[in-house]
């Protein structure tokens, strides 16, 4: 216990060294302060999922990299605090988990069971997609991690052979995808349950399904947050174990 928290404290050091250098610091201040004017954008926007903050941040990033001459390297370097920080943010997910917790003991093996349906269903048929046209293996392994989390799907995809920077692209994408066909999909399949409508947003299209499920009401978003849990952690389990 003490050698793995002594790792971890030399990587954050690590870290906040190459973060305290002038470009660290600038481009540290840069992405925060992208992030805040897209997340003002998206609200005005009526949280238009098309305009979700990441979105904005990432093209925004770029834009600056490419006039700036800045490797992604480079960048990735300067702005490391940001990417050590996904850590916590995946052991962060417990929060919502335990205040959902009574939620999870009434509804029992039916809500597990049709989050680990949906959370298998949707990745499993894009994988087959890029298996039909033998796609490279590195990308259907990343394929396999694109319905949970930006930081579990990172992780997960990296040790089980994908490529974890284009793993939050599929998550993004998917997520997009997800909040946008979501209204529709509950129509045209007649899904009127509430609390069904927000275990798919949470299980399929993760944060962005969830952000979305907000604008639904505190009841579906609740189940979104449960499924996006939920669907994170087993997810990040599950594919490890059979990928190993």
């Amino acid at each position: 216990m003490i050698d793995i928290v002594s790792d971890v404290m030399h990587e954050l050091w690590q870290v906040l060294l190459n973060t305290a250098t002038i470009p660290g610091l600038q481009w540290l201040s840069i992405t925060l302060a992208i992030y805040a004017g897209a997340i003002k954008i998206n609200r005005a926007a009526g949280n238009n999922p098309l305009l979700h903050p990441l979105v904005i941040t990432a093209i925004g990033v770029m834009a600056l990299s490419v006039i700036t001459g800045t490797g992604i390297e480079d960048y990735q370097q300067h702005a490391g605090l940001l990417h050590w920080l996904l850590g916590p943010a995946t052991v962060a997910l417990a929060l919502p988990m335990f205040a959902q917790w009574q939620k999870v003991r009434e509804l029992g093996w039916r809500l597990v069971l049709a989050i680990g349906v949906g959370g298998i269903i949707a990745p499993v048929l894009a994988w087959l997609c890029l298996f039909v046209v033998d796609a490279p293996l590195a990308l259907q392994m990343t394929m396999l991690a694109k319905s949970i989390t930006t930081p579990l799907a990172m992780e997960t995809s990296r040790v089980i052979g994908g490529v974890p920077e284009l793993a939050a692209v599929f998550v993004i994408i998917t997520g997009i995808a997800g909040a946008i066909a979501a209204p529709l999909s509950f129509g045209l399949f007649q899904v009127a349950d509430r609390q069904a409508q927000g275990i798919a947003l949470g299980s399929v299209a993760h944060a962005v399904g969830t952000a979305k499920a907000l604008s639904m009401g505190e009841d579906v978003a609740a189940m979104a947050s449960l499924g996006l849990c939920l669907n994170g952690i087993m997810t990040a389990i599950v594919l490890p174990l059979v990928f190993s």
